[in-house]
């Protein structure tokens, strides 16, 4: 209620207002995929004029067989890692959970290194291997967390994935230290380093699948996540069933964040970073913030592909970028104040808690 003399001003967008904001990030990320395809060093340092396309056979291949794989590539690594952060993150009430939470990247890296060192770097089996380590770091989390004595679940999970995450970290560092250092350990570098540079239309293609059908299923379950957000008892009395949706969930990102690290490497900070502007944006709730950490999340990934193909002579390592820039919006939104936004009607009871 509103006191005399006080005009009721709504807090919340209104739906016209949240749908041109969809469609402005929707428009902007095509914007952005269309320009980069002319990014790049031919003909000229930075820009490829788009007459090319017609005029130029060379730029035609170049443009059909590295620019669009490579910037699809990019694309769905951006999306798939904003939005597993922004499930991760629901789940376990914390804002500062990331895909590599749980030791999910790094296993998935420890398993693509071994897959370098061993079975000499095929995509297929990097995905593979990669995959696997990423559900064995997910195991293993979930086992030493039901082993752990003390705090609750969430709390032990946490605990339990750094140190399995630890456990991997190590595994990789053993396995920099056996590889061939003039063959397996500049490649295997690079790869931990973050970098799209090799992909083609077939690592484009193994990921599209796997990273497709988890971003269908996330945008299906997000009005799923405002129940799971509360605890146990709640979510039951709301006709939930907080066990089997979580593993639902926590299994779709883990493969999805496999697939995409199989070919990318590590590539931090996008799945922590985006889902905090996406939540500044849309808010708390999870059916708006979810589709929102899509978008933008592609859009970050696009734009720091770009910077690194183009910026130097030399490509920069991907994961320097995000990590760098991730870093930069980081502290620029932790210190910049965050307007309350209180919960109103059409705001969802689970999706009122504020991370």
């Amino acid at each position: 209620m509103t006191t005399a003399g006080q005009s009721h001003t709504p807090v919340l967008p209104k739906s016209n207002r949240l749908r041109r904001r969809f469609l402005s990030l929707g428009a902007l990320l095509i914007i952005t995929i269309a320009v980069s395809i002319f990014l790049g060093r031919y003909p000229e340092p930075y820009w490829m004029p788009p007459r090319l396309l017609w005029e130029d056979p060379l730029a035609q291949r170049l443009v059909l067989n590295l620019r669009i794989p490579r910037i699809l590539a990019a694309c769905l690594l951006g999306m798939v890692l904003s939005v597993a952060g922004t499930v991760l993150q629901m789940l376990f009430h914390n804002p500062l959970v990331e895909p590599g939470f749980l030791g999910v990247s790094q296993g998935a890296a420890f398993g693509a290194a071994l897959g370098i060192i061993v079975l000499g770097a095929s995509p297929l089996a990097l995905q593979a291997m990669a995959a696997a380590f990423a559900l064995l770091g997910l195991g293993l989390s979930a086992a030493l967390a039901r082993k752990m004595r003390f705090g609750g679940w969430t709390l032990r999970l946490i605990l339990a994935g750094i140190a399995v995450s630890a456990l991997f970290s190590a595994g990789v560092g053993l396995l920099k230290y056996v590889a061939d250092p003039l063959t397996q350990l500049p490649e295997l570098v690079f790869w931990l380093l973050g970098a799209l540079w090799s992909i083609t239309w077939t690592d484009t293609l193994s990921i599209l699948p796997v990273a497709v059908i988890a971003l269908v299923v996330a945008l299906l379950m997000r009005w799923r996540l405002n129940i799971l957000a509360l605890d146990d008892h709640t979510a039951l009395s709301l006709g939930s069933a907080p066990d089997r949706e979580r593993t639902v969930l926590l299994v779709i990102v883990v493969a999805a964040t496999a697939a995409v690290v199989s070919v990318a490497g590590i590539v931090n900070w996008v799945g922590l970073i985006v889902p905090q502007l996406a939540r500044r944006i849309f808010g708390a709730d999870a059916q708006r913030a979810l589709p929102g950490s899509l978008l933008l999340g592609g859009i970050f990934a696009v734009v720091c592909d770009d910077i690194a193909r183009v910026a130097f002579v030399g490509e920069i390592p991907l994961g320097i970028l995000t990590s760098l820039l991730g870093a930069l919006l980081f502290a620029a939104l932790m210190i910049s104040p965050q307007r309350s936004q209180p919960q109103t009607q059409d705001t969802p009871a689970a999706g009122g808690r504020r991370e």
